[in-house]
């Protein structure tokens, strides 16, 4: 991990800070911040609604990242009373709320993910939950807290103005939603918050509400929303367009190779520290040759010691067709009871207890749908068997989910 740079001339960070920036409330207010040369309070604030993390959270967090790496503080705030209320931003309905339970657990996942961008310091980190100041207020304090903005600002938000005139019910809790998100700014005395550009209403909320409270008014930053490998939609775990933050190396490696050349620039902008200068020359080259240097910056940062020449080998050999050397072997022995054919054993289950799918009947959906490769060529029967000879012979039998997940099945006593 480098050393923090403390004294760093505000230009200089100013410089470090934009990259990748869509909105920045006011650039003016941020060099006046750094020119104090006191270290600034930068929050995040998330809500909790999946234990799962991928690139596009990596964007906003490599920008924390770079606060730290400038000897500030970052607070990763965790919103687990407000994920009990759910986040209206961007959405055409009322989002199901979470209980107080199912967002901790929540959270739990998702600082250790967030762990892998961020340093741990004390004096560089700080992470708080939301619930402290909003659990214990009355009634009569969300009363006074609503009475600080106005209906008519609220329904200026585009997702509620769409939403009134396609009819779409509103409900009353989601207008509290971005007066409830700002007053965690005042809470914390946040000197700036990060977004993504789909948060920059509720953070001007939080900016309006400081100088009520007679805070100075917090710097707003947003980065704009990864595009996913589909290349039309922001990425997502539902719509499978995404590269987790931790899949396995050669996962990540072989995702970021497929990344649509369209995208590259966005993705070497918003994942990497390489210079514009280095970035413009790689785009101009081969594409093939630019992806190999994105999968090469991204990769160390969560794996700092991975087999990056071992993960490309395995991506050109899996692109050939081909079957990697380093996938897992996975004795079915244990796995397999007295009920099934001594001399047969259902693919079905075979795909099961290699961890490829989670029952029999999406193994055979699987099957059905043409997405399993046994020892290279597609598999086609979903009542199909395989014999224990076949599992015991050198080698085992090796089955292949979609492009890159393998596993070889043997057989031992």
């Amino acid at each position: 991990m480098n050393e923090i740079r403390r004294n760093v001339p505000v230009d200089e960070q100013i410089e470090i800070l934009r990259r990748g920036v869509v909105d920045l409330v006011t650039e003016d207010d941020l060099r006046r911040k750094l020119a104090t040369g006191k270290p600034l309070r930068v929050k995040l604030g998330a809500d909790p609604t999946r234990p799962d993390l991928h690139l596009g959270h990596a964007v906003i967090l490599r920008k924390m990242r770079q606060f730290q790496d400038l000897g500030h503080k970052v607070i990763m705030l965790i919103g687990d009373f407000t994920a009990m209320i759910g986040d209206p931003s961007g959405k055409s309905k009322t989002r199901p709320p979470l209980t107080l339970e199912e967002t901790r657990a929540n959270a739990h996942s998702y600082l250790e993910q967030c762990r892998l961008i961020l340093r741990g310091e004390p004096e560089v980190l700080e992470i708080r939950y939301n619930g402290e100041w909003l659990e214990p207020m009355g009634y009569a304090d969300v009363i006074r807290l609503a009475s600080k903005y106005t209906v008519a600002r609220i329904l200026e938000r585009d997702d509620f103005t769409k939403r009134l005139q396609a009819q779409t019910p509103i409900s009353l809790h989601e207008l509290l939603y971005p007066v409830t998100q700002g007053y965690d700014s005042v809470a914390l005395e946040a000197d700036v918050e990060l977004g993504g550009t789909d948060q920059l209403f509720n953070n001007l909320v939080g900016r309006a509400l400081q100088r009520d409270y007679g805070q100075e008014a917090q710097v707003v930053m947003t980065l704009p929303l990864l595009v996913g490998l589909d290349g039309t939609e922001k990425m997502s775990k539902s719509l499978d367009n995404y590269i987790g933050l931790t899949d396995e190396p050669h996962v990540m490696f072989a995702k970021l190779m497929k990344v649509p050349d369209a995208l590259l620039e966005n993705y070497f902008t918003l994942l990497t520290d390489l210079p514009k200068t280095e970035i413009a020359e790689l785009l101009a080259g081969h594409p093939v040759a630019a992806h190999r240097e994105l999968a090469r910056a991204v990769v160390p940062w969560f794996y700092p010691d991975a087999d990056l020449d071992g993960a490309e080998e395995r991506f050109k050999s899996v692109a050939k067709g081909g079957i990697p050397d380093n996938i897992p072997a996975i004795n079915v022995t244990a796995g397999l009871d007295d009920s099934i054919d001594a001399d047969r054993i259902s693919m079905a289950k075979l795909i099961v207890l290699a961890g490829l799918e989670p029952s029999n009947g999406a193994a055979r959906k699987l099957i059905q749908n043409r997405g399993l490769k046994l020892n290279g060529e597609t598999y086609t029967d979903p009542q199909g068997q395989l014999t224990r000879a076949e599992l015991a012979a050198e080698g085992g039998a090796v089955i292949q989910k979609g492009k890159d997940k393998f596993a070889r099945l043997i057989l031992e006593s």
